[in-house]
């Protein structure tokens, strides 16, 4: 249960957040008064938009992650956590000096995925606000379809083009 979302595509997962987070008959017009908005307008809203759309991309892609660092703790040998505690240290110091530092090519990789990843969101962005509202949620590739496909602009959208491309190589 806990990969399914890594499973599904992003448009499924847009369009299954888009009705959950419908005012009107979605999940959020139940919920919106309990957790202070008061329509239910989670989309809706400039100020929280962009945070339901990193939520909904976290909720994605966070059991990918999850599986990256739970194969890389299983593979910290057990004897350095015996020796750190036969020297006295405690959870906290294990932690900073045992685990951290055995997970540091895991960190490096988690990271450079998921800023080489940001780059590409796209599809949910598009389906969930459309950029909106106003240009809250607005993010490059979109920018870039915009000007592309919307505003006939394709040598604009061609340079934005080859910046996420520059960008992305260069992380």
């Amino acid at each position: 249960v806990i990969f399914v979302p890594l499973l599904m595509s992003s448009a499924a997962i847009a369009i299954l957040w888009a009705g959950l987070l419908d005012p009107n008959f979605g999940l959020a017009s139940v919920l919106g008064p309990l957790v202070g908005v008061k329509d239910g307008n989670f989309i809706g809203d400039p100020q929280l938009a962009f945070w339901v759309i990193v939520t909904v991309v976290a909720w994605q892609f966070v059991p990918f992650h999850v599986l990256l660092y739970q194969g890389a703790t299983r593979q910290i040998p057990v004897q350095l956590y015996e020796a750190a505690r036969i020297d006295g240290a405690g959870r906290l110091r294990q932690f900073t000096s045992i685990t951290l530092p055995q997970l540091r090519h895991t960190i490096i990789t988690s990271s450079v995925l998921m800023l080489v990843g940001s780059l590409t969101y796209f599809d949910i962005v598009l389906i969930l606000t459309g950029g909106g509202p106003g240009t809250a949620t607005r993010v490059l590739p979109l920018h870039m379809y915009l000007e592309g496909f919307r505003a006939f602009d394709m040598g604009y959208a061609s340079v934005l083009a080859v910046l996420l491309l520059v960008v992305g190589t260069a992380l």
